[in-house]
């Protein structure tokens, strides 16, 4: 028997970026809920770094995005990506990123892409959330099992620290456990796609001022290959002195306690490359997603729901697309104006956006390991020059769309969901890197400046929005009533700019909460109860 039982209305599992960004959504929203964690919080070993443009559009609108950009990358470090036979050997490959960091201005979003890993970011998301008064985050607590009796669901947990059991009842509970989710084993939902595509050792070190030894300059990302092929990498985790090393190979994943790391750096750098290894750890890299993201009153957020090779650096980013879902919904049915069923659409809007970019993992993990390498690519011969030439132009033919991701970071839509009214305009092309701004239905509302340091991406993320475009827009009263009276939260604005007005093509348009167009028109529509019912989850009523 429990030695405790607490209440809360919403259960978060799992206290990583992800689970923290969800209670801060939540909390922002008025929702208490209660994150456990049986770790103590303190991230020892840097996981995830690259924050693409939504994810930091998501930090503006949680008031945490300057401080994002404070706490991590410096502003004027480059976020290059080479390939080199090594620091003391021959570029292959350069791809500039001019788009990311810094502040500039981008014609396509409110934020530009940044580099900040979990040691920075997790602190920042949980103060921020604890700050709210509406979110309890307890670490060293340990979830067990669960029980879904269609009313509530009833999570029996262990407090590590003193080592008794309790019960937390919740309405809803959301998994952001991670890869290795309890929850998920628990309900026997089955992963589909490719689990082990490699195998990894990860070294944490400190290598200060790498560029000072070296004539290749800053970078974010290295790519080091030889005749070998690509099997060593360098991640910049902090733009000052700390970086991840990445080895692939079973032979070092199965021995990576004793492998020499040291020598192993050495090779792509030289023996007078001051630093020092912090910590080693190994992992497998897969491209899956679970065959369900719900399960009655749970919920898989997250690498729970899908977890991908990191070419391209999608997993955390597909993880806060998922936060930025299921959050506005799980507020509105917990505040009543929201049909139960409104939570049915996070699975069929999320899955198939966790299989779009896994798939784009694995097509770019596919296109470095499919790249023949040549004997003579590190020697300075004319054998290795050719090879280098010959590879160089391979990987500007195929990997921009690994490390520029514009289109998979702004470009996702939800074609085909129940709360979205699609007006039968034809789509545009969903590709990788490039990104082509639209207010089509199911898609991102499209950025645009209404003044300096003001984006209509600022309009979005609380209530439901009706933008009125143009000089003379039509009336929204009807559509204003029929919110009312359906008592869902809505805001009017109105908008005389000619630019933003052929940008959303129609003069009417609904964002949901989240930033996604739910619904555009000319004019009012018929039955506009009709409309307030479906986006808000809801069979049709009179």
């Amino acid at each position: 028997m429990a030695d405790k039982t607490f209440d809360t209305p919403v259960l978060i599992v799992g206290g990583g970026p992800v689970g923290l960004s969800l209670a801060l959504d939540l909390g922002r929203r008025g929702i208490a809920c209660q994150i456990i964690e049986q770790s103590d919080g303190i991230v020892y070993h840097p996981r995830a770094t690259a924050l693409n443009a939504r994810t930091m559009e998501l930090l503006r609108r949680f008031g945490v995005a300057e401080q994002v950009k404070r706490d991590g990358t410096p502003p004027d470090f480059p976020h290059t990506a080479l390939y080199l036979t090594g620091f003391n050997g021959y570029e292959i490959a350069r791809i500039e990123r001019p788009s990311h960091g810094g502040r500039a201005p981008s014609p396509i979003s409110p934020e530009r892409p940044q580099r900040c890993n979990q040691l920075w970011l997790d602190p920042i998301l949980r103060d921020r959330a604890l700050g709210l008064g509406h979110v309890r985050l307890r670490y060293r607590c340990r979830f067990d099992t669960l029980v879904d009796d269609g009313q509530s669901v009833v999570a029996n947990v262990t407090d590590l620290t003193t080592n008794t059991t309790e019960r937390i009842t919740a309405r809803y509970l959301v998994d952001c456990s991670g890869s290795h989710s309890p929850i998920r084993r628990a309900f026997n939902i089955k992963m589909s796609g490719q689990p082990a595509l490699e195998y990894h050792v990860s070294v944490f070190m400190r290598a200060p001022d790498l560029w000072d030894h070296h004539d290749k300059g800053k970078s974010a990302l290295t790519f080091f290959i030889d005749e070998k092929g690509g099997w060593r990498s360098l991640v910049m985790i902090d733009g000052k002195e700390h970086y991840r090393l990445g080895i692939m190979g079973k032979e070092y994943y199965d021995n990576y306690k004793t492998i020499d790391v040291d020598k192993l750096f050495t090779e792509v750098t030289s023996p007078e490359t001051p630093r020092e290894i912090i910590s080693v750890i190994r992992w497998t890299a897969c491209d899956v997603v679970a065959d369900k993201y719900q399960v009655g009153r749970v919920f898989l957020v997250g690498d729970a729901a899908h977890q991908n090779h990191p070419s391209g650096g999608f997993g955390l980013n597909t993880g806060m697309g998922d936060v930025d879902d299921i959050g506005w919904k799980l507020a509105a049915v917990l505040q009543g104006w929201g049909d139960p069923a409104l939570l049915d659409s996070y699975e069929t809007e999320r899955r198939p956006i966790g299989l779009r970019n896994i798939n784009q993992a694995w097509t770019s993990f596919a296109d470095n390991r499919d790249r023949p390498s040549h004997p003579e690519l590190t020697k300075d011969t004319q054998a290795g020059a050719t090879a280098r030439k010959v590879m160089g132009e391979q990987i500007m033919a195929t990997q921009h769309a690994m490390v520029l991701t514009d289109g998979i970071a702004l470009g996702y839509r939800y074609e085909g969901s129940p709360i979205i009214v699609p007006d039968g305009t034809e789509a545009t092309p969903d590709t990788p890197s490039n990104y082509q701004p639209t207010a089509r239905p199911g898609s991102r509302a499209p950025h645009a400046w209404i003044s300096e340091g003001r984006s209509t991406v600022d309009l979005f993320g609380g209530n439901f929005v009706l933008l009125r475009l143009g000089a003379t827009p039509p009336d929204g009263t009807a559509i204003e009533a029929a919110f009312r009276r359906r008592e869902i939260p809505l805001d009017i604005v109105t908008l005389a700019d000619p630019a933003i007005a052929e940008l959303y093509q129609q003069p009417l348009v609904l964002v949901r909460p989240d930033g996604h167009v739910a619904w555009r028109g000319a004019a009012a529509p018929s039955d506009s109860l009709a409309l307030a019912d479906r986006v808000r989850g809801a069979r049709p009523q009179t």
